[in-house]
């Protein structure tokens, strides 16, 4: 498996494109064993008005369509604590490891990722954190908007 630091950068850069974008700066990105990107994105539920972009799903839609045991070996990047949309992906595709940027900002599905057998690893970064939170402050409608509240 690749380091999990530059897993975790290239997943912080996908976020700070989505937010210079105007969108929610949240970014994925999923990585085989031998640490190689297979797919990264960004949430562009804004830029592409879709219910359903998320970072996560972005990080898929851009791997394309893998074999089933490509999955299964894989690491999923995030910067933010996976929604259930994002966290049923994971366990449709069995992807066995998600190491997040924060959980702070938003807390997910994590147990349910840990009680499926997912090995979840948070990293607690300060400069997710911060984006994170940094978009939570300028657009909070947008924000609640994404994880389905009210402002």
């Amino acid at each position: 498996m690749g380091d999990i630091s530059n897993g975790m950068k290239a997943a912080y850069d996908e976020a700070s494109q989505g937010y210079m974008e105007g969108g929610i700066p949240i970014g994925a990105v999923l990585v085989d064993r031998a640490g190689v990107v297979l797919g990264r994105g960004h949430n562009q539920r804004i830029q592409k008005s879709s219910p359903t972009f998320h970072g996560e799903i972005s990080a898929l839609e851009n791997a394309g369509r893998l074999k089933a045991a490509v999955y299964r070996e894989a690491t999923l990047y995030t910067t933010l604590s996976p929604c259930s949309m994002c966290t049923g992906a994971i366990l449709l595709y069995k992807i066995p490891r998600v190491v997040i940027g924060e959980n702070d900002n938003f807390k997910g599905e994590e147990d349910l990722l840990r009680a499926r057998g997912v090995e979840v690893t948070v990293m607690d970064n300060q400069e997710c954190r911060d984006l994170m939170r940094r978009f939570i402050l300028e657009r909070p409608e947008e924000w609640n908007e994404d994880i389905g509240e009210s402002a």
